[in-house]
């Protein structure tokens, strides 16, 4: 019965994604998974007393279904990739759909992911995290082999969990100030306990990304400018001037000249092993760790480098977290709030030499109006697809998208209207905007 139940599982998740519909998706990924015996399906408390009967450490995976990002890295280890297929029978492996009732005490991840893995030992003690994204294509970010690398680390600190357990304190995750998504005001009484296989069942999942959202409307909300550590969660570690290997744990590919991590001393080939005293088992981890960094700080790592330890400190200037944030799917919460709806680009050097604009000046283009209710805020002002925004609350100097949604919500509140001048088929013109 098992075996013909793997085969009907491995038909429906070869069925492409984009072939179907949110719903299929979801029921879909419960009838292939939920009856395999290979996952513990939507159910932690099942899976924790699992992994407490047989001394497995947790391999605990979120994951958004409905949403395509990730989709075929998801399903390479839904259907246990040969890979890392021999490391998932050393784990109990949980799978979480939904986030409606995560427990934000045990589990805080960076919520635009949509999928994102915890290594557990049954006490939810975490040993390390595996997930990230960016701007760049996924293959830059994640591999099997990066994750095979940080799950083989895992099982080696669950075999000698009591020596190391003082050395993960930082990886454990503060007291919440709500305990589950659906305690936060602006999710409350929206969804159930439970998802609705037998209707809508797609609308009745929380997505991650909501939980992020949802935190930042608690300041919005409450007229407080949104904390920077809200505004850039999990920082890229490009914002050190970094970029990782992804096939490895915590490895070093390249560093940019001048960057905060050449001011260190870091070169490419070197391995992180530790930052801040927390042992590194991905680029997620390293992102736990700079997540938790206050807005100037300095951080102590311990590297290897071509085999031999070393140890240096990254020294972190006021602001070293305002990174890119326009990939992330909460930012189009935000450009509702700070831009009324709009999507913006800057300008490249041809386009700007067209529009006779220099390289130091505003210069952001309209790729997108929201078309509906608080989103087309933009829309009723005047705003049109195409225009260039030369200023913006009599601010013109060069500023990304990031910049200036983050201004907006640090600097503004709701309510107050900016004038914005745009550039619109060779001439000005400038509009009025109320911010949300």
């Amino acid at each position: 019965m098992r075996i013909w139940l793997s085969l009907l599982g491995l038909l429906v998740l070869l069925v492409p994604a984009s072939a179907q519909d949110r719903d299929t998706r979801v029921r879909n990924d419960r009838r292939a998974l939920g009856a395999s015996g290979e996952w513990v399906y939507n159910d932690l408390a099942a899976g924790v007393r699992a992994a407490r009967e047989s001394g497995k450490p947790l391999l605990v995976v979120f994951r958004c279904i409905p949403c395509e990002a990730c989709q075929e890295f998801d399903d390479d280890v839904a259907r246990r990739n040969p890979i890392i297929r021999d490391l998932l029978g050393k784990f109990v492996c949980v799978r979480i759909v939904q986030a409606n009732t995560i427990d934000l005490d045990h589990f805080r991840h960076d919520f635009d992911l949509s999928f994102a893995a915890y290594l557990m030992n049954p006490d939810l003690t975490i040993y390390g995290r595996y997930g990230t994204r960016s701007a760049r294509p996924e293959h830059e970010d994640i591999s099997l082999a990066g994750l095979r690398k940080a799950m083989e680390a895992a099982l080696r600190m669950h075999q000698n969990y009591s020596a190391i357990r003082p050395t993960l304190a930082g990886k454990q995750v503060e007291p919440a100030r709500y305990r589950t998504p659906r305690d936060y005001p602006s999710l409350s009484g929206r969804y159930g306990e439970r998802l609705n296989y037998e209707g809508q069942v797609a609308k009745s999942c929380m997505h991650c990304h909501q939980v992020r959202e949802a935190e930042r409307l608690v300041f919005r909300t409450a007229r407080e400018p949104i904390p920077e550590e809200v505004l850039y969660p999990q920082p890229d570690p490009a914002v050190l001037g970094l970029k990782l290997d992804p096939e490895q744990m915590a490895t070093v590919e390249r560093v940019a000249i001048g960057s905060i991590a050449d001011r260190a001393g870091l070169r490419a080939g070197d391995e992180i092993v530790e930052l801040a005293g927390q042992p590194l088992l991905s680029i997620a981890d390293l992102q736990w760790v700079l997540d938790g960094t206050p807005a100037a700080a300095r951080l102590p790592a311990r590297i290897r480098r071509g085999g031999n330890p070393m140890e240096i400190a990254l020294e972190l200037p006021a602001g070293w977290r305002r990174g890119e944030i326009s990939w992330r799917a909460t930012t189009w919460d935000l450009r509702r709030m700070g831009l009324g709806g709009m999507k913006l680009v800057e300008l490249d050097a041809d386009r700007r030499a067209v529009e006779k604009l220099p390289g130091d000046v505003m210069a952001l283009r309209v790729e997108h109006v929201g078309e509906y209710g608080d989103h087309a805020v933009a829309k009723r002002a005047g705003f049109r697809k195409g225009d260039i925004i030369v200023s913006f609350d009599g601010r013109s100097t060069r500023m990304s998208e990031s910049d200036l949604v983050a201004y907006t919500l640090r600097e503004k509140r709701p309510g107050d209207q900016v004038n914005v001048t745009v550039l619109r088929n060779g001439s000005r013109a400038t509009m009025r905007l109320t911010l949300q």
